[in-house]
């Protein structure tokens, strides 16, 4: 049986995965968390194979958990899911030490594909992620965002998105000052001075997703 964490901040999303693999048949929910702190206090009482972690997550994001976990060297594997477009945050998120990145949309059937694959110790590597590898090969040298940190892109995305700085800091756990800091290297980096060239830049670069506010 192939044991499985959810880390997801949205309870009905959790619902609908564990939903899906617990139709599977060898895979097991054996924890549920919304946050690190969750994740934390869910660590020191059960183990798992797999780690279903999202990219957005209030205070710590999924890609600086993700860093932390390896760090650590926690004993599983990761599948980081996101709304986010596979060709702008896979290759980060696979970088970073994730084995498989998804799309919260995709289907049941390549969840749970994703999961077995990972749980024997393969990479699942969609479509989406290996036309991105072979154009991140081919013609990505030169796309400014590639040079921003972790915390840089959440703040981009964040900022894009239309939220205000204090509820940025609220949203990553830090200090308005300190996302201020992160603000203008942003800015800086992408040559670019206001919030709304900030948010035409994600737009035309695919960084955000045009749905509703999480």
């Amino acid at each position: 049986m192939i044991r499985v964490i959810l880390v997801d901040d949205h309870s009905l999303i959790r619902r609908g995965l564990r939903e899906t693999l617990t139709e599977a048949g060898d895979i097991e929910v054996v924890g549920e968390a919304g946050d690190y702190g969750e994740l934390r206090a869910l660590l020191r009482q059960t183990t798992c194979d797999v780690m279903l972690l999202d990219v957005n997550l209030p205070g710590r994001s999924g890609i600086d958990i993700l860093h932390l976990m390896i760090e650590e060297g926690v004993a599983t594997r990761f599948v980081m899911l996101s709304t986010y477009p596979e060709d702008q945050y896979g290759i980060r998120a696979l970088r970073a030490g994730a084995m498989a990145y998804l799309n919260k949309a995709a289907d049941a059937q390549t969840i749970v594909k994703a999961v077995r694959t990972v749980a024997g110790g393969r990479k699942y590597i969609t479509p989406e992620i290996a036309q991105a590898l072979a154009d991140n090969v081919t013609t990505r040298a030169g796309i400014a965002h590639d040079q921003l940190s972790d915390r840089e892109m959440q703040t981009l995305v964040l900022i894009a998105e239309g939220r205000k700085l204090s509820e940025i800091a609220e949203r990553l756990s830090l200090s308005p000052k300190t996302v201020s800091v992160y603000r203008a290297r942003v800015l800086e980096k992408l040559n670019l001075s206001s919030n709304a060239e900030l948010a035409t830049y994600a737009v035309r670069n695919h960084l955000i997703d045009l749905g509703p506010m999480a």
